[in-house]
């Protein structure tokens, strides 16, 4: 039978660090990641993972240390429990706790002295999310662990891939609101919600491969992005990037934009009632990017009206490199800004949910 580990993240409700950003999982943040291009924050300094907080609480650290399992993290041991599995809950604070239960997943001892996910192993995770930022956090933290040196590259690498198969997690989500109008990666995927069904997934199910989305910040992606930002009204604002997909260049920066999303999967396709991205797909070895931009046209009669010009491109690779200011974008549901390029590329098939 399997060792299962339920896994939840406690981060103090909008900090500027939680798990998984370099800084405290609960209590205040250490302060501002300013980690580059490997680091586990993200380049600019701005984003992190804090999600909301599992527990319920926000604050100080001694109401952070009263936290207890929500009721779906208790209901899925007990059903772990009662298929005879050995069941451990860690309520992770600090990336460095987070890190101590993913060395559970670690394979033997290589020869090459890397450290490598175990292909038989016979510990289970199940990671209980507050919010895809959450998820995002501890396969950012499964990236750090097993994605070797680029000096140190085994020959028994996907010739792809920078990194191993990843071990599968299963995904409890801890608000069964986020099936409905707001749709989380687990409900966009067709994961199970009840604590029940999770626990016959992680005892019975097989793996389901997704494709990753890395960046040159040192984070990785896993739902999407969407770049762009609007006033206190709700109006869209004009900002100016060059974006490229593989050889193909969408813009040069030299026009204005409304929006740019990023799309592993089909959390950002739609922004109000534009749909940006046509089918993104986790699965595809693809990462679909489509931008927004407004064209001034004149009517038969002369008069000037702004339609929105929608442009698709699919590739490996995207980059984003702005020509003024700062951007806003949301990266799995985590705010940031992005105030010089940054690079996304896929990892197909790097990552995988437990599923019946």
């Amino acid at each position: 039978m399997y060792d299962v580990v339920l896994l939840t993240l406690s981060s103090e409700r909008d900090a500027p660090g939680g798990c998984g950003s370099g800084g405290a999982c609960c209590g205040g943040a250490t302060g501002t990641d300013t980690g580059v291009n490997g680091s586990d924050g993200a380049a600019d300094g701005t984003a992190t993972d804090a999600g909301t907080d599992p527990g319920g609480t926000s604050g100080d650290g001694d109401r952070c240390a009263t936290d207890r399992p929500r009721v779906p993290v208790l209901a899925c041991a007990d059903a772990l429990t009662a298929r005879g599995a050995r069941v451990q809950t860690v309520t992770a604070r600090s990336d460095a706790e987070i890190d101590a239960v993913l060395a559970q997943l670690d394979g033997p001892a290589r020869p090459d002295g890397l450290t490598w996910p175990d292909s038989d192993g016979k510990t289970r995770l199940v990671v209980a999310t507050a919010s895809d930022g959450q998820l995002r956090a501890v396969l950012r933290r499964l990236v750090r662990r097993y994605a070797p040196p680029p000096s140190r590259r085994p020959a028994d690498l996907r010739n792809d891939r920078t990194l191993p198969d990843l071990p599968p997690v299963a995904v409890l989500p801890l608000d069964p609101a986020r099936g409905g109008t707001h749709r989380d990666l687990a409900a966009q995927l067709g994961l199970p919600r009840d604590p029940v069904a999770v626990a016959a997934a992680v005892l019975d199910g097989t793996p389901r491969r997704l494709d990753l989305l890395r960046n040159d910040g040192g984070s990785v992606t896993l739902d999407g992005a969407l770049l762009g930002a609007a006033d206190d009204a709700g109006r869209p604002l004009h900002w100016r990037a060059r974006v490229e997909v593989d050889d193909a260049i969408l813009t040069d920066g030299d026009e204005p934009l409304l929006a740019c999303a990023i799309g592993n999967a089909g959390g950002y396709a739609s922004l109000d009632d534009v749909t940006l991205l046509a089918a993104p797909d986790p699965a595809d070895g693809q990462v679909e990017v489509a931008v927004a931009v407004p064209v001034v046209v004149r009517s038969a009669l002369g008069r000037k009206r702004v339609r929105l010009e929608v442009r698709r491109a699919r590739g490996r690779a995207v980059s984003v490199l702005p020509r003024e200011g700062k951007v806003p974008y949301l990266d799995d549901g985590v705010e940031g800004e992005l105030t010089r390029k940054r690079s996304w590329w896929i990892e197909p098939g790097a990552w995988a949910v437990w599923v019946v």
